[in-house]
């Protein structure tokens, strides 16, 4: 039986999954420890199908974990499955100019994609959340960070 190739860019449908506001999972490895380390992100967008940038608080443990080692997977669930995707982050902006808050801009290159769902199921229900502050604020703080993401 021939090996299955791994694919090394997002398809075409990912690309597009990518471009909502969506729940994903981020694991890097802890500077200190080396244990593994997962997070909740959602200001995550795809530049194309090789480069997927997102942005966190600039003192978060994700951005000391990316700089002692950029090996990261982001974990989703969506289009019926779950995918693993396999990449090296760069912080690309310390902190971000335009945005209100002190957030850092990473990009990660896309070097695997997994699809990670066990056999024989599918996704019936993609994961959703809820800001549970003033939408009005959410959205005004959400539009300046993409923008200034995506620059």
């Amino acid at each position: 039986m021939a090996k299955q190739e791994i694919p090394t860019k997002l398809s075409p449908e990912l690309v597009e999954f990518f471009q909502g506001e969506k729940l994903v999972n981020i694991a890097t490895v802890d500077a200190e420890t080396g244990a593994p380390n997962v997070n909740a992100i959602s200001w995550v967008k795809s530049v194309d199908e090789k480069r997927i940038r997102f942005s966190v608080t600039n003192n978060s443990r994700i951005v000391d974990n990316i700089k002692a080692n950029p090996g990261v997977v982001l974990n989703i669930i969506g289009l019926e499955t779950v995918y693993s995707i396999q990449g090296k982050a760069e912080i690309l902006e310390d902190t971000m100019e335009g945005v209100n808050l002190k957030l850092a801009k990473i990009e990660i290159t896309v070097e695997a994609v997994f699809e990670s769902m066990f056999w024989g199921a599918k996704i019936t229900q993609e994961p959703e959340y809820e800001k549970t502050y003033n939408p009005e604020k959410a959205k005004e703080l959400d539009d300046s960070v993409y923008a200034a993401m995506m620059k």
